[in-house]
């Protein structure tokens, strides 16, 4: 008895979660402008969606500084991840605390901490200062993915690499960074993710003429949201589900 209800609480727990993408997917396909209302199956929004330049621009600059900011922040944060790994107990505590900061601050405060900061420096609001506040928002959560895999590290490990011959650097190249590569690829994702989701800190630290998908999506908003953001996020949804099969898939064959 107990066990069904657990199955059952379970089921209506992913029903809640998934139900709305569902629907989503299915009024992605539906004739009719108005999603109460099934007019018959077509595939006419995913056509308008690419022939829409203002969001294909919108979707163009999301996965641009998403990219390149979970690439520049996998970077900066996993040197910073080894340094604070290697400080003494007091600076560890000190600077994980800085870390955790970020994580705990919410977005608006962020937000606005960045275009006060762009403002005083005289900073030119585009591309580069949302590249940068995504950047500044995904290194924590870069240090706090590699940290438990540096913990996790027999500490002899690096001292048998140099005592075999290894270089400094053929050390950490061959022998730490293998080990605690799939911490990298998990803040890398997690940067990845957060920079296309992410609104608050956009809407802040951007300019005129640069929106990502977020900032085109609210603006729509105020005049009604067409079935053409269905079929987009449908297809981001079913990306998605792809890239995290792709990568089961590899994790497997490598074990």
């Amino acid at each position: 008895m107990v066990k069904a209800l657990k199955r059952l609480y379970a089921g209506l727990v992913y029903t809640f979660l998934y139900l709305p993408i569902l629907l989503l997917i299915l009024y992605s396909f539906n004739d009719s402008k108005y999603s109460g209302k099934w007019n018959g199956f077509t595939l006419k929004w995913y056509k308008a969606l690419l022939e829409d330049s203002s969001i294909m621009s919108a979707l163009y600059n999301t996965f641009s500084i998403a990219i390149l900011a979970s690439i520049i922040a996998t970077i900066i944060g996993t040197v910073s991840a080894i340094a604070i790994f290697k400080m003494g107990p007091r600076m560890k505590t000190i600077f994980m605390n800085v870390t955790y900061l970020p994580v705990m601050n919410p977005d608006i405060v962020i937000g606005i901490s960045l275009l006060a900061l762009f403002t005083a420096v005289k900073m030119k609001l585009g591309f580069i200062t949302l590249l940068l506040a995504h950047v500044t928002f995904n290194i924590p959560y870069v240090i706090l993915a590699v940290l438990p895999k540096l913990t996790q590290l027999n500490p002899y490990l690096e001292e048998a690499a140099l005592d075999l011959g290894a270089t400094p650097f053929q050390a950490f190249y061959k022998v730490i960074l293998p080990e605690i590569m799939p911490g990298i690829v998990t803040g890398a994702l997690l940067s990845f993710t957060l920079s296309i989701d992410d609104f608050m800190v956009s809407f802040f630290t951007t300019g005129s003429g640069v929106n990502t998908l977020s900032i085109k999506i609210y603006s729509m908003t105020k005049v009604g949201i067409s079935p053409k953001i269905n079929a987009l996020s449908t297809v981001l949804f079913l990306g998605i589900v792809i890239l995290f099969i792709l990568l089961n898939k590899r994790e497997k064959i490598s074990e």
